[in-house]
């Protein structure tokens, strides 16, 4: 697997990330072991995760189970300095975490000594905050997005705070980089203004979504990402599984992410399944596996970017893993193109 610099941080990570968020759901704890013995074996040692997880659904009696996997898999296996670990604190609002409460330096604190013991390590190398405190348009929210609600001066005080008890656990030790999930330009920029006037830790990464089918982070978020070196770990390459072809028609298989979500978070319009077989199309005429184009696609992108993949077996992830060794040439990207073109935003 080939090494990439994750930005500025210094640290070399898999240029595919493994995924976990179903350990604990649908996946036992020994489907999660056996995910992250392939995937090591592999050369994936960027591994990501959350307090939260597993997902579909979060339920408050499962929170921090996924975390809960990957520590026991190291209290077995050794070798933390194998690995470089991303988790998550959650952000407001979720009601199966702290009863919803929002983010605060406190929060932040308690979580990532909460992460830390079920992890099964005495350090996380990037702790993302999941989604900010304010108005955000993620998870399909961009359709009613409105940020007038917002105030500058205390979402200002809110960063600040966040950035200077980040400073602490750096230098406790306990994480090595702070990164966001979930952010705005805006946002970002902000972070990143604060940290340099103030002397403070510096976002290292955003872990947004982004795939074939959902790609807002072309624009402005592009030019920031790759002129700040501040790299997309990229969520849903597969959009929860919808490009590699298991859904088309519409259906609905025994097993699968949908049968728990049957709008995949809304993600299941009038428009995804045209835009789905215009991709599938692409892929057969090249004698390409869908899955697999749609990871590497991601490893074509003019900013530094990072594929998360996910699986619920170890068939699924074998194919995942083998997008690292696939080139996209310029007929598959321009009819990508011309197909984003025809479909440019399905959800």
């Amino acid at each position: 697997m080939r090494q990439v610099r994750l930005g500025q941080t210094g640290l070399s990570v898999s240029a595919i990330s493994l995924g976990t968020m179903t350990w604990g759901s649908q996946n036992s704890e020994a489907d999660g072991h056996a995910q992250m013995d392939m995937a090591l074996g592999h050369g994936v040692n960027f591994w990501d995760t959350a307090e939260m997880y597993p997902v579909n659904p979060v339920r408050a009696e499962t929170v921090g189970r996924t975390e809960e996997i990957i520590g026991s898999w190291l209290a077995a296996r050794g070798g933390r300095d194998r690995l470089v670990l991303a988790t998550k604190v959650t952000g407001e609002g979720q009601d199966a975490v702290r009863g919803g409460a929002p983010l605060t330096g406190a929060v932040m604190r308690a979580a990532a000594e909460d992460s830390l013991r079920r992890l099964n390590t005495d350090y996380i190398d990037v702790y993302q905050l999941h989604w900010p405190n304010r108005a955000a348009y993620h998870f399909r929210d961009i359709w009613h997005f409105d940020p007038r609600g917002g105030n500058k001066a205390s979402i200002e005080a809110h960063m600040l705070e966040m950035l200077e008890v980040s400073a602490d656990l750096i230098a406790e030790g306990k994480i090595r980089h702070i990164a966001l999930s979930n952010e705005s330009v805006w946002g970002a920029g902000r972070w990143l203004a604060l940290a340099d006037k103030h002397g403070l830790p510096r976002m290292a990464t955003v872990q947004n979504e982004y795939s074939l089918l959902c790609r807002q982070f072309d624009s402005d978020w592009a030019e920031l990402s790759a002129l700040e070196d501040m790299p997309l770990l990229a969520f849903s390459p597969l959009a929860t599984g919808l490009l590699t072809g298991k859904y088309a028609g519409d259906v609905i298989p025994e097993g699968t992410r949908r049968a728990l979500n049957p709008t995949l978070s809304g993600r299941i319009t009038p428009q995804v399944f045209p835009a789905v077989a215009a991709y599938l199309g692409i892929a057969a005429r090249h004698g390409l596996n869908p899955a697999q184009m749609a990871i590497a696609f991601c490893l074509t992108r003019p900013f530094p970017c990072i594929p998360i993949i996910g699986a619920t077996n170890l068939a699924q992830l074998e194919v995942a893993l083998g997008a690292a060794d696939v080139e996209l040439d310029a007929e598959v990207l321009a009819e990508i193109d011309a197909a984003h073109r025809a479909h440019p935003m399905p959800y």
